[in-house]
């Protein structure tokens, strides 16, 4: 096999029939919150099935500089692949040595982000209360993304946060010494903003209230709950959800699995459906309400999309979900069913210029500060693949082609972004003259493991020349 640092970087997805069952990575964003609380419980936890990205590793090791002690230990092997065959690859647990609510320490060196905006703002979220200065960077796409909308209430709680012109990284962090709580309303629907609040108000005496107009994953409410913390959740006459948290309390350290991630399973899931003839089966796959908006979508197009084994699993719903391909037709996705689905309207794409009929996606702004300006990188890569594509400040319109789109060989560019990388090599298998994209490298953040797992189930990725 050809080393992913030796071979180019480029990558072609030719046509192919899928079937098989398979396991995706754990959930990316519970794998963040897991390391983070449990760096903030008082004894050991463990967690098993964390996705182990590079944007996880990158908060795994912030949580050491912050002073938890945090290891990885293989416990066994016998992972299957696509082809129900053994792997051989370990089973691996992280453990973790809390300190407790308020015992973070003031790390000796820059706190290297990487690529993750999500570790990013949610642990600016744990800097902001505790009585430290720290200094967070990451690469050079994360150095773009905005930071204002999680410092702006941060710093009414007592932090100084002080970033590079237009709210960006790098950014240093003041901690409060004496924070306070506050009620926030969130002026545009954001798990991130959501939870780096509510993180400050872990180690912030009284009650921190955050009140979301629309409400977004709740990974971070499940889990404080399920850790010992007093954490309440209303309704208001408009439709807001209320979040309160009672600061201070006493996390307990506990046993934590991390089911498999919704985003990642997004891509094998709309291969199976796209692909004539296919059949896959995802297991594991976390389906909270928060996350299932692709979900919902795909079966709005007629997809034959079911789940089975529905069972809980640390709090969160969790099922095996059965792609079989399908003949889609287009759909129109409201505004308000974006924030359940944002990283997926990449994916979505994809199967939109397969669909019979044009396709309308609204309250798309988000996508323009992603890792990359993910609506335009979308647009392009569909003329490219020769997809009828229309876009606006937060919408998108897509000519479907009832079928096999054109594709061919003209790499898409992926502005370094994973997502974009993956949906245009998984479209890669309804085109005609297959797909290529310029770079896949990066996919290595959030999916580790994607090309060997995509050819596992049958698919023909290759390196491109």
């Amino acid at each position: 096999m050809t080393s992913t640092a030796s071979r180019p970087a480029t990558a072609r997805m030719a046509p192919a029939g899928l079937a098989g069952t398979i396991t995706v990575p754990g959930d990316k964003s519970i794998s963040h919150r897991a390391l983070m609380l449990s760096a903030l419980a008082v004894g050991r936890s463990t967690v098993d099935g964390l996705l182990e990205g590079e944007d996880v590793l990158a908060t795994a090791a912030a949580m050491r500089a912050l002073g938890a002690a945090i290891t990885r230990e293989e416990t066994g092997a016998g992972q299957e692949t696509g082809a129900g065959q053994e792997t051989g690859m370990p089973v691996v647990r992280w453990v973790i040595d809390g300190v407790g609510v308020g015992g973070l320490s003031e790390p000796a060196d820059i706190l290297d982000m990487g690529n993750s905006g999500t570790a990013a703002r949610l642990l600016m979220g744990l800097l902001a209360s505790h009585p430290l200065v720290a200094v967070m960077t990451g690469d050079a796409s994360l150095r773009k993304r905005p930071m204002a909308r999680v410092a702006t209430p941060l710093e009414k709680m007592g932090a100084r946060i002080i970033t590079r012109g237009g709210g960006r990284l790098p950014a240093t962090v003041v901690g409060a010494r004496k924070p306070v709580p506050i009620r926030y309303r969130l002026p545009v629907p954001s798990a991130q903003v959501k939870s780096a609040i509510l993180l400050a108000g872990l180690n912030t005496p009284g009650r921190t209230v955050v009140v979301e107009p629309e409400a977004t994953r709740d990974h971070t409410e499940r889990m404080l709950r399920a850790m010992g913390a007093v954490i309440t959740v209303e309704t208001e006459a408009d439709g807001a959800r209320v979040i309160s948290l009672e600061g201070q309390p006493e996390l307990a350290a506990r046993d934590l699995t991390v089911p498999g991630d919704p985003s990642s399973a997004a891509f094998p899931v709309v291969a199976g459906l796209i692909t004539p003839g296919s059949q896959i089966t995802v297991r594991n796959v976390c389906l909270n309400p928060g996350r299932d908006g692709l979900f919902t979508t795909l079966r709005d197009m007629g997809a034959d999309l079911t789940v089975e084994a529905a069972r809980d699993v640390g709090g969160e719903p969790v099922g095996d979900l059965v792609a079989r391909a399908s003949r889609l037709t287009a759909v129109t996705v409201p505004a308000e069913r974006a924030p359940s689905m944002i990283d997926e309207f990449p994916v979505l794409a994809a199967a939109a210029a397969t669909a019979r009929g044009t396709s309308r996606f609204e309250g798309l702004a988000e996508l323009r500060v992603k890792e990359s300006d993910r609506l335009q990188a979308v647009a392009d890569g569909l003329a490219l693949a020769g997809v009828v594509v229309r876009t606006g400040e937060d919408w998108m319109e897509i000519d479907g082609c009832d079928g096999p789109v054109p594709g061919g060989a003209t790499p898409v560019v992926t502005h370094l972004d994973h997502r974009i990388a993956m949906a245009f090599l998984v479209l890669g298998l309804a085109a005609e003259g297959g797909m290529t994209v310029d770079d896949d490298r990066m996919i290595a953040t959030s999916f580790p493991g994607f090309r060997g797992l995509m050819c596992g189930l049958g698919a023909r990725i290759a390196d491109a020349v």
